[in-house]
């Protein structure tokens, strides 16, 4: 009998900044009726991040308000999005919610760093950031 166990992949580390840790923990925690598994997924992120003040986080590293370019493992394709509080979001304007899975996946992410997880569907999913802008 052949079993495939597979250890989980362990992610990437992330860095917050103190000025918005409180408002996204707020988020996640009205998030978890509505979709469980979206805010599970970002309190995890929460728990595991590295909080720093706002003027310590590096300009490398994704953060609310700053552009960032990234790639979708799975399509293979590049998009640029800034991440925006849920209210601020506006697609056609490239603007995308921190609280859907990609916005959750993004925030705290340094350059070059790749975060995966598996979505509702049960895909495989992963995304790598390529570069993040000034806000």
């Amino acid at each position: 009998m052949t079993t495939n166990t597979q250890r989980p992949q362990r992610q990437p580390k992330i860095v917050l900044a103190r000025e918005t840790m409180a408002r996204i923990e707020a988020l996640a925690e009205g998030a978890l009726q509505r979709n469980p598994a979206l805010a599970d997924l970002l309190l995890e992120e929460l728990n595991r991040a590295k909080v720093v003040s706002g003027d310590r986080l590096r300009a490398d590293i994704v953060a609310i308000g700053r552009p960032v370019t990234y790639r979708d493992e799975t399509s293979g394709q590049e998009h640029t999005v800034t991440l925006v509080f849920p209210e601020e979001a506006d697609i056609s304007q490239g603007k995308a919610s921190l609280m859907t899975p990609v916005g959750v996946a993004l925030i705290g992410l340094a350059v070059g760093a790749t975060f995966r997880w598996t979505a509702g569907d049960g895909e495989a999913r992963a995304v790598t950031v390529l570069s993040v802008g000034e806000p």
